[in-house]
């Protein structure tokens, strides 16, 4: 299949290339706060199958367990110094390259999302799980992390209505430009999930 072909050699050259960079970013993040460099979670892939992904920390060791949880808002007490420079342009995604390789992720399509937000998907929303997730995204370049959940989705869902190579293409020179302004990184006052309970 020609996109699994193009996502071997991308995420390929790609892990090799920023492989020393990578490094070094690692060493600055656990010079700054104590715990791995690496982080890991679970996360749902295509057709609902957990798998482990693969980011470099930007925050203190357990955050997910502390203060808002996973909703990470602009100036989050617990993103670190490296952190905050580190999402500003999307280099704690770098090791997602490794999970494309591997096989759980594609470069292009829906980001990964948690269990407990897989668990609140209605049926037509679990359409989202047809296809490998991605490192980037119909919704990644059309609003990111400050998009409102339900129309995050729904672009996901266009996206995998109309997935071709072309918009594969057309997503990824869109992120660029995305990674260069540094647009839609935090949630906000409307965007993200939130739980069921969760009221504005």
């Amino acid at each position: 299949m020609i996109i699994r072909a193009l996502d071997v050699a991308i995420s390929l050259v790609g892990s090799v290339l920023t492989a020393p960079l990578v490094a070094g970013l690692a060493i600055a993040i656990r010079l700054e706060s104590p715990g791995p460099a690496i982080y890991r979670q679970i996360r749902v892939g295509k057709d609902g199958v957990p798998f482990s992904i693969y980011k470099l920390r930007t925050m203190l060791s357990g955050a997910e367990f502390t203060g808002a949880g996973l909703a990470i808002a602009e100036g989050d007490a617990r993103i670190t110094r490296v952190g905050k420079r580190l999402r500003r342009y999307s280099l704690d995604e770098l090791p997602n390259l490794w999970n494309v390789l591997r096989g759980d992720m594609s470069i292009v399509g829906p980001r990964p999302t948690v269990e407990g937000q897989v668990r609140q998907y209605t049926p037509r929303q679990r359409g989202r799980l047809t296809v490998k997730p991605g490192i980037t995204g119909w919704a990644q370049v059309n609003g990111r992390a400050a998009l409102p959940w339900p129309e995050r989705i729904e672009l996901d869902l266009w996206y995998v209505e109309h997935r071709s190579l072309a918009l594969d293409l057309s997503i990824l020179a869109r992120t660029v430009g995305m990674v260069r302004s540094g647009s839609g990184l935090y949630k906000g006052a409307t965007g993200g999930w939130r739980p069921p309970n969760d009221v504005p």
